[in-house]
């Protein structure tokens, strides 16, 4: 089983050149401007849709020249790949935080906050995940993900590991079936048509099953399980003669 900084999550990988920003703003007058730049290209991404967005309609939008937009982004594919980055380090960032806040608890305890820091993350401006999983695959986003997702293996993996109920299986199989769980869930939900609507039950019932597999790896049901897993193994057998 691979480790989950290698894996690849489900999104088509094409490179991309002149994808990063040309400069940091330092300032705050700077980081102003990147940050209304960015706030304008979703804005713009919402109302008008990936094929019609230009950099002159960003900065339009954002209420700068368009000078001073290629002052920091070279073209329209850097554009999005920073909002991108920044709503993927937002989502992250919060994960961070909450594994950080949940150490010592019980993995059931863990394993709410998780999935419920993240759904609150996505679901806090939904039409905007939905929209920057359109453009992903245009701007490299498998790279960006990946790279979130060795963040996320750490902080999980170091959660899980010091948890009052000690794991029987590999932490860092475990942190990584949660991350699939949890942002394959999402993305589905996101992609319904629906997402409001399936959100509080889809939370629900993940919260359920990672419990449930959270169950099977702790210590204290580790014999109850690996007899239940046994008596499986029995009836499948039976049931293929």
């Amino acid at each position: 089983m691979k480790k989950a900084s290698d894996c690849k999550f489900a999104y088509a990988q094409r490179s991309q050149p002149f994808l990063e920003p040309r400069k940091t703003p330092v300032q705050a007058r700077s980081a102003a401007s990147v940050n209304a730049i960015l706030d304008a290209t979703i804005q713009v991404l919402l109302r008008l849709g990936k094929e019609r967005l230009t950099t002159t309609k960003v900065a339009l939008r954002a209420g700068v020249s368009v000078g001073t937009l290629y002052q920091y982004f070279p073209n329209k594919s850097a554009l999005l790949q920073a909002v991108l980055k920044r709503n993927l380090d937002e989502v992250t960032t919060a994960v961070e935080l909450v594994c950080k806040q949940q150490e010592g608890a019980t993995l059931r305890k863990m394993a709410t906050a998780l999935i419920t820091t993240f759904f609150e993350a996505k679901m806090k401006n939904a039409k905007t995940s939905i929209a920057l999983y359109s453009v992903s695959s245009d701007v490299d986003g498998a790279k960006i993900v990946q790279q979130m997702g060795v963040r996320w293996n750490k902080a999980i993996v170091k959660m899980l590991g010091s948890s009052c109920e000690p794991l029987t299986k590999d932490p860092e199989l475990v942190a990584w079936i949660l991350q699939a769980a949890v942002t394959g869930v999402s993305r589905n939900m996101l992609e319904s048509g629906a997402p409001e609507k399936d959100a509080h039950t889809l939370h629900q019932e993940l919260i359920v099953a990672v419990c449930a597999y959270l169950d099977v790896c702790s210590a204290h049901d580790s014999a109850k399980s690996e007899s239940a897993i046994g008596d499986a193994d029995r009836e499948l057998s039976d049931a293929a003669r």
